[in-house]
Parts: C-alpha cells; sequence; structure tokens
C-alpha cells in the first residue's frame, strides 16, 4: 500500500510540474500590460490584444524546451487563430536580436516574436525558461505553465479559455 501511495504521490507532482490549471474567472488577475519590440521596428503591445486569448511565451534560442514547445505553439496558431488565438514569444536572449534574427532566418516562427527585458521577466515570475502563459480575453492570466508542458494537457486549457466569452 505505502508503495501504491508514494507512485500516486509522484505521479501527481510530476503532472503539477507539467500542467497548470486554468483559474477560474473570478481568481484571475490582470496581466501585466507590456510594449516589447519585433525585429522589423514595430511593437507587440498586450493590451491591444484584448479580446483575444493570448499564448505569451518566454523562450531563448538556448532552451531545449523551447525548441520542443514551439512548434506546437506554431500548430496551436494555425489551428486557433481564426477561433482567437494570438500567440506572441517573448524572447530572453541576453544578446537581444543579434542571437534571435539567426535563429530565425534558419527557424521561422509563424507568430510575432519580440525581445524580453529584466523588467518583463520580474513582472511575469520568469526564472527559468520555457515558461508558457495563458491570458483570457479580458486580458487576465489563466494559467502559468513552468517547464516543458503536456501538449495535450496545455491544448486542452487553450480550447477551454477559446470557448469561454464566446
Amino acid at each position: 500500500m505505502k508503495v501504491i501511495l508514494t507512485t500516486v504521490a509522484l505521479l501527481l507532482s510530476v503532472a503539477a510540474t507539467m500542467s497548470a490549471d486554468v483559474a477560474q474567472p473570478a481568481a484571475r488577475q490582470a496581466a501585466p500590460d507590456f510594449t516589447l519590440p519585433t525585429a522589423q521596428g514595430k511593437s507587440v503591445r498586450l493590451s491591444a490584444l484584448k479580446g483575444q486569448v493570448v499564448l505569451l511565451d518566454f523562450w531563448a534560442t538556448w532552451c531545449a524546451g523551447c525548441k520542443v514547445e514551439i512548434p506546437w505553439f506554431m500548430e496551436f496558431q494555425r489551428t486557433y487563430q481564426s477561433k482567437g488565438l494570438s500567440a506572441v514569444g517573448v524572447a530572453m536572449d541576453e544578446d537581444g536580436w543579434r542571437t534571435i534574427t539567426p535563429y530565425l532566418k534558419e527557424h521561422p516562427i509563424n507568430y510575432a516574436i519580440v525581445t524580453g527585458d529584466p523588467a518583463i521577466a520580474e513582472h511575469y515570475g520568469v526564472t527559468a525558461l520555457p515558461i508558457t502563459v495563458l491570458i483570457d480575453r479580458a486580458g487576465r492570466v489563466a494559467a502559468t505553465h513552468r517547464g516543458l508542458v503536456d501538449k495535450t494537457t496545455f491544448e486542452k486549457d487553450l480550447r477551454r479559455l477559446l470557448e469561454e466569452g464566446k
């Protein structure tokens, strides 16, 4: 019996690191607004995306887990953009565009990429990568996934948010 309980506890702790529950709407807090630059000299302002579900992905070119997730997020962008999804990648590379631009030429990404800074990292509690934040249509943080996400669970959370407020 002790072995079974230990195994169940271990499985639950592993699952908890891979997924975050989507908070009930009343429990959600406003996502910190930001304006960050794109490689094209434009900017992305989070508050301008209100009315859409935002997949906010904090990543870096050197992050192995990020490289696993990005193709999934590209798939989600293709599949759910027409339903109101906007994915935004916040690249946290210290060298900024000097490192990010060559990476994007070799590995194109189909959603907006901006460069992050220490202030946005602090606002979103980014202490390690990857971190992915799901923001609801009202601009509130619905879930924060730390570490490599479980694709199936993450997509379920994403679809749930896309169905809210239709």
